[in-house]
């Protein structure tokens, strides 16, 4: 499982994470996702730890923590979603325009 950092600071690196994070434990991994389009922070992090005790640590001292200026958001990250179906699929997207209904 991963930790869900948000309310970041766009100028918040992967070092600047680890640095944090490894007060309470061994940091796995970092990761800071982009904009597709501009490249920039999305303003959120992930940050993987070797045990679920460090992450649970981390999550208690740091959620609502002032940071770099912002208040963080820090809890267990939830499992992705999958969105595939969202456009005009019959498996859960829903239906756009066109008619409902038997004529």
């Amino acid at each position: 499982m991963s930790v869900y950092i948000g309310n970041l600071a766009y100028e918040v690196t992967e070092d600047d994470l680890k640095s944090v994070f490894t007060d309470y434990g061994s940091v796995k991994r970092v990761h800071i996702p982009t904009d597709r389009e501009t490249g920039r922070p999305r303003g959120f992090a992930f940050v993987e730890m070797d045990t679920d005790a460090e992450e649970t640590a981390a999550i208690e001292e740091l959620d609502g923590a002032e940071w770099m200026g912002r208040d963080l958001k820090v809890n267990k990250a939830k499992p992705r979603e999958n969105n595939n179906n969202s456009r005009g699929s019959f498996n859960g997207g829903g239906r756009r325009g066109g008619r409902s209904g038997g004529y």
